[in-house]
């Protein structure tokens, strides 16, 4: 479940301030990211990063490889460029694969067992709402039923995936980049631009449409949902059997993963009815920034702790150690799931559309009853109670935690298994700072209220510890 939501949602019978939409700002044009110069570094550090990422694993055991001095930065880059060349060139087998997992994912997304929900009201479509298909639980299921067959009917062995990770990554990288450029052109070809900026560039990065679709195909919702977490799973399921046919064994720390990657994945699934009135959906529009982080970044970024461990002989940590691992892992992915739940099912009762479901796990306290709130003169009413009275970016911090604890499972003996840690953390803070940065505008004096009321933009302490932590290990690689 994804955390780029809204500021809030409108509430049922609330009241707008002299008319105003709620969604007044929806066609501001806001220059974000550094603007044109800022996005191009951006599209290009992104692609660096997940090559830089895979030649830290496959070539130097997990270290953080740089030059040795200034004048080795030449011969330095052209050996990484040599490393992909060797390793990670694009071949049909992985386009292949990629592409058949695309396709099933499209055609589950489309034919699988679900239910309907209506997205938020669309300022530049009049207020329409448009249905979205709930059933990525299925989908999720259903794919996990024909990995596991194919798996062990030898068919297609999952540690190919681990084996053939360069080329992989590589066809995902250029797909990606080659359906943001299919997706910009279709929208300027149908005429369905939307808040476009002027620059070329800047609006290729944010995209040009909102809310693109082929048929019955959500395009957003098949890439967040469908695509990204459970290709994320089952690359790390691919670094599993990888190791149980190398040595025989699983060991705890790649069990850990399997369960990490797993719960996080089982959250969206089990959740999708609550995507439609996140950020992305409502707001965002699908250009490169979200194309490429679904179909390359997400997946392949975030599993590269699990290829870390099965390239190197089973770690055993203590009996203490491990425990420790599983129960920070556990608390915080209670307090992420929980918290989400909360304010998302608060929005969805305020709408009517509120759907209790029977999927698992359903941990307790994920829905409020008669919550405290702020209701401001936009219309909307903000969440101060649940997890929602402490701070007002918990999901970040248990998110955050989630990610150290998949670092700690790994060891102290590399930088790359705390990279993601310390990417993640620079993400949100920033991604925290639009959204405060939007609110504020949107909301005036009322945002004001709600910051008083909850002054915490994180729990203070855990977050202190985590950036200290983060900036530590940056020093150490260095």
């Amino acid at each position: 479940m994804t955390d780029a939501e809204p500021c809030a949602a409108p509430g049922a019978q609330a009241k707008t301030n002299e008319g105003a939409h709620p969604h007044a700002h929806d066609s501001d044009v806001v220059r974000e990211f550094g603007g044109t110069k800022g996005v191009a570094a951006i599209m290009v550090l992104s692609h660096a990063l997940l090559y830089y990422m895979w030649i830290a694993w496959r070539y130097a055991g997990g270290s953080a490889p740089h030059p040795v001095g200034v004048a080795d930065i030449g011969p330095w880059l052209g050996r990484m460029w040599a490393h992909v060349v060797e390793g990670a060139s694009p071949s049909l087998w992985a386009l292949g694969i990629y592409a058949a997992f695309l396709a099933q994912q499209s055609i589950f997304a489309v034919v699988m067992p679900g239910f309907d929900v209506k997205g938020l009201p669309i300022p530049s479509e009049n207020g329409r709402r448009l249905d979205y298909r709930c059933n990525a639980l299925a989908c999720w299921y259903g794919t996990l039923v024909l990995a596991a067959a194919l798996h062990f009917s030898g068919i297609f062995p999952l540690q190919r995936l681990y084996e053939r990770f360069g080329e992989l990554m590589t066809v995902a990288i250029l797909a990606s980049n080659a359906v943001a450029v299919a997706a910009f052109v279709a929208a300027h070809l149908r005429r369905r631009t939307h808040r476009m900026s002027g620059s070329f560039i800047y609006d290729f990065f944010m995209g040009a449409e909102l809310n693109p679709r082929i048929g019955a195909l959500d395009l957003k919702m098949w890439a967040e949902i469908r695509v990204s977490w459970i290709l994320l799973f089952l690359l790390t399921a691919g670094a599993a059997a990888h190791q149980y046919a190398t040595h025989g064994v699983l060991s705890a720390p790649l069990i850990f993963m399997l369960l990490a990657h797993g719960l996080y994945t089982n959250a969206c699934m089990k959740g999708d009815e609550c995507i439609p009135a996140t950020w992305d959906f409502f707001y965002e529009k699908w250009g490169w920034m979200l194309i490429f982080w679904n179909l390359a970044g997400v997946p392949f970024l975030y599993c590269f702790n699990s290829m870390y461990l099965a390239s190197r002989p089973p770690i055993a940590h203590s009996a203490a150690y491990t425990i420790f691992c599983f129960s920070l892992l556990l608390a915080a992915y209670y307090v992420w799931d929980t918290s989400l739940a909360q304010r998302v099912h608060f929005r969805m009762q305020e709408r009517g559309t509120y759907i209790k479901r029977k999927a698992f796990p359903q941990l307790p306290w994920n829905t409020l009853e008669n919550p405290r709130f702020i209701q401001t003169a936009h219309g909307n009413r903000l969440l101060v109670d649940g997890w929602w009275r402490y701070a007002r970016k918990v999901p970040n911090v248990a998110d955050a935690v989630m990610a150290l604890s998949w670092g700690l499972v790994c060891g102290f003996d590399a930088f790359l298994p705390y990279l993601y840690f310390c990417f993640f953390v620079v993400m949100i803070t920033h991604r925290a700072s639009r959204d405060v940065a939007r609110c504020r505008k949107k909301y005036g004096a009322d945002w004001k209220r709600y910051e008083e009321a909850v002054p915490w933009v994180f729990i203070p302490g855990v977050w202190t510890v985590l950036v200290a932590f983060a900036s530590l290990v940056g020093r150490s690689s260095s």
